[in-house]
């Protein structure tokens, strides 16, 4: 049964879990996975090499779905920085109607998105930056806490408290972004005001995933405790997973006067991390995850896994109805 909340109803999903857009893995055969089981599918613009190689990734997933997806770009700190508004412009033109973004300055994007009739969802980690990103216009913000892979800002708040903060201060919907692997996260995020949930690491961990087995079932085999952070001296903080390259750019940054970023660049280079989910060593270079790795136990289809969150959720909410007599509010029938 669809779980009916202001996010689903305004993206047109029957579920509202939205993909995360990861680097090199938000590509067509897991985005289109995703809608297809009911979510929706995230492509990860700067996963492609150009906006014409975009172009062609969105024409693909089309081919394998016809429900909603969207393109996530995100704004990155950079001396060289990429043709944004080339990749934005590619997107567009190819129809596609649904934008995550994510970093520093996004106010021409999202002005150019909405000049353009498109929804716009957009991730921050603090609330201040919810409030701003409202003003700009944005349709739905992602609310990240302190557990998410990759950039998690510099506040370390968890998500507890922002998503209940975020309860009380944002007017337009938000969903929840960091943790979140099972149906009771999930339950909890709707619980504390949330419309629905984002979920990275947890799709990386599916079959469509197009990263490579052995890394599957590194984050299978790992716990809470095998993320750590990076950048903390260069104040860009970054979860990623605990292994040989991680430790060591830490140790660099815990000497004496810190570390510049020319000192850990070779080791943090997209390239390596790239190869990691190509050759399936996770020692080979930086890889993101988040400490939801805890609570990933298997390997399911998209389909398997959207189907068991909503199960999770509907079985969840109706043992917490039980705690208030005379409570009756089965999901599948609330509009949340």
């Amino acid at each position: 049964m669809p779980i009916i909340t202001p996010v689903s109803k305004l993206l047109g999903i029957r579920v509202p879990v939205i993909q995360g857009g990861m680097q090199w893995v938000g590509v067509p055969k897991l985005a289109a996975a995703v809608s297809e089981a009911g979510g929706l599918g995230i492509l990860t613009a700067l996963t492609q090499p150009s906006p014409d190689a975009l172009r062609q990734a969105i024409r693909e997933t089309k081919k394998l779905t016809s429900k909603p997806f969207g393109v996530n770009i995100t704004l990155l700190p950079s001396i060289n920085p990429p043709d944004y508004q080339g990749y934005a412009r590619a997107a567009v033109e190819e129809g596609v109607k649904i934008f995550e973004t994510a970093g520093n300055n996004p106010g021409p994007l999202i002005k150019y998105f909405k000049s353009q009739g498109c929804i716009v969802v957009h991730k921050c980690t603090t609330i201040r930056h919810a409030k701003s990103a409202e003003r700009l216009g944005v349709d739905i913000l992602s609310i990240d806490g302190f557990e998410c892979a990759g950039h998690p800002g510099e506040d370390d708040v968890g998500g507890l408290v922002l998503l209940a903060r975020a309860a009380t201060e944002l007017k337009i919907p938000y969903v929840a972004s960091g943790g979140i692997g099972d149906g009771r996260g999930f339950a909890a995020s709707l619980a504390l005001g949330a419309g629905g949930v984002n979920m990275g690491t947890r799709f990386m961990c599916t079959v469509e995933s197009p990263i490579h087995q052995k890394i599957k079932d590194k984050i299978v085999a790992s716990t809470e405790r095998d993320t750590v952070h990076i950048f903390r001296t260069l104040h860009n903080t970054a979860r990623v997973f605990k292994n040989k390259v991680a430790m060591e750019v830490v140790t660099i940054e815990k000497r004496p006067g810190g570390a510049k970023f020319e000192d850990i660049k070779d080791l943090v280079s997209g390239a390596r991390g790239r190869k990691v989910y190509e050759n399936g060593d996770p020692d080979y270079g930086i890889w993101s995850a988040g400490v939801v790795v805890g609570l990933i136990n298997d390997v399911p289809t998209c389909e398997e896994l959207i189907q068991r969150l909503e199960r999770e959720v509907e079985e969840t909410v109706s043992g917490l109805t039980k705690l208030v007599p005379g409570a009756s509010c089965p999901v599948s029938k609330a509009k949340l």
